[in-house]
């Protein structure tokens, strides 16, 4: 969509059912998720922004992906070991590598601008947290206040802040999640929203 006119331009036709779109840094490429229901499987692939060229990354079965900053590699979750782990990969299915060793991943994670760190959430239903990590796993520590069942995190295009969804103030409340933003060192926690319905999977503008 482009958002001066509101103009919408279909760029993929009855490929599957695709979602998690995310546009590479560069601007020129888009990774997604691709499922198939005959199969219950889902795969990472990318193509062209024009829609053109659309292919899967060889062997990669996941979800939620998301580009390095110097659109090398893909981030993306799997349950390929087991249990849901966040991953990279070049874009040509090679350098294979596991990055999270954390309980009840389920995916949505984001990779700083400097390409440092990585952050994503973790936990079982309504106790899940922010955990943010250096970039090869190492570190991984809680950044959001316990009790807030947070999750779905985005990294401000300085690096500094960190928005994502929570429910500190309407906890419990399945209707109640509102978004936040607190500094990557874990501190000037601010709620942005005050609705009676959900606000959720933030993303920052350029």
């Amino acid at each position: 969509m482009t958002l001066i006119d509101g103009n919408v331009t279909l760029l993929t036709n009855r490929l599957g059912v695709l979602t998690g779109a995310d546009v590479s840094p560069d601007g020129a490429r888009i990774t997604f998720t691709r499922g198939m229901p005959s199969t219950n499987q889902v795969q990472v692939w990318v193509m062209d922004r024009s829609g053109d060229n659309p292919e899967n990354i060889p062997q990669i079965l996941g979800w939620d992906p998301t580009w390095s900053p110097d659109g090398k590699q893909i981030l993306f979750a799997s349950n390929r070991d087991g249990l849901v782990q966040l991953f990279t990969v070049n874009l040509n299915g090679r350098g294979l590598h596991r990055v999270s060793n954390l309980p009840a991943i389920r995916g949505r994670s984001d990779w700083s601008p400097d390409g440092q760190s990585i952050v994503t959430y973790s936990g079982e239903a309504w106790h899940r947290e922010i955990y943010i990590m250096n970039a090869d796993g190492s570190n991984a520590r809680q950044l959001t206040p316990t009790g807030g069942n947070s999750q779905g995190p985005s990294f401000s295009p300085d690096g500094k802040w960190m928005a994502f969804t929570a429910y500190f103030d309407k906890y419990g409340d399945d209707h109640g999640c509102e978004i936040y933003i607190i500094r990557v060192d874990g501190t000037d926690l601010r709620r942005l929203t005050d609705n009676d319905y959900c606000d959720y999977q933030p993303r920052w503008g350029p």
